[in-house]
């Protein structure tokens, strides 16, 4: 539990601070209700949710240090240390996994010469956060990486390995679909409810493939997409991962 009260912020930092938050907690009926937001602001002022930024936000909404403490803790978009200014994510709930996600995981790990937990997670020069992440509803797309939460789809252990090496790089990289790669800090800003005004972010569409949506195009009386890849054992699946003792997918029933 992190020791509060906290240091203030410089006092230009936090009369720009205070000025966003006032336009945040104008939007709810209750200020309590912008709690989420802020955390998201003040993680966007230093990359992370520092003690000085739970106290500032707890002073502006009337709360407690241990209510916006539980808060801030509960939900992991928040960061509790200083991470990288990309934070890259790989999907290994189970369908990633199994499209190779693990596998990408610890190429990554391996790669970036990182660990599962705490700045063990960050290289050394600061520029990336290797993490594990839950779905992020992009299924059709497995397995995927996330950078700042801008999608890289259908990657590979040697495509993400290209992609950190570019972000550390500083070479120009773009997500698979979706608005333009921004900092991390840009991003929170964005979540805390701030115009994103990255040329075209709005525009442009990170929405779901034609297997999500099967189900919307019945209800609606259309006719589905049309199959692209064959059910295993089928001929004409040729795409798909396999395993190599095992070319044309399991044998019998349950993999057996």
């Amino acid at each position: 539990m992190p020791q509060l009260p906290a240091p203030a912020y410089p006092a230009e930092v936090r009369a720009r601070l205070e000025a966003d938050a006032k336009e945040v907690i104008a939007r709810y009926p209750g200020s309590r209700s912008a709690l989420l937001p802020l955390l998201h602001l003040v993680q966007s002022e230093e990359g992370y949710v520092s003690r000085t930024g739970m106290a500032f936000c707890a002073e502006l909404l009337g709360l407690t240090t241990a209510e916006v403490t539980a808060v801030a803790t509960f939900y992991t978009m928040y960061r509790r240390k200083p991470s990288g200014d990309y934070q890259v994510g790989v999907c290994t709930n189970t369908l990633c996994a199994v499209m190779g996600g693990d596998a990408i995981f610890d190429r990554l790990k391996e790669h970036l010469g990182v660990g599962n937990n705490g700045p063990d997670m960050t290289t050394e020069d600061g520029k990336v956060t290797l993490e594990h992440i839950e779905c992020n509803a992009a299924c059709d797309f497995a397995p995927v990486v996330m950078v700042n939460w801008e999608f890289f789809d259908n990657q590979t252990p040697e495509s993400a390995t290209r992609l950190v090496d570019d972000l550390i790089a500083g070479r120009t990289v773009e997500p698979t679909r979706g608005a333009p790669l921004c900092s991390y800090k840009e991003t929170a800003r964005i979540l805390a409810g701030f115009p994103d005004e990255r040329p075209g972010a709005v525009e442009a569409s990170g929405g779901a493939g034609p297997a999500s949506l099967i189900g919307l195009r019945l209800a609606r009386g259309e006719e589905p997409y049309t199959r692209v890849v064959a059910p295993r054992g089928e001929s004409g699946h040729t795409d798909a991962p396999q395993d190599p003792e095992h070319p044309s997918g399991p044998t019998g029933e349950e993999g057996e």
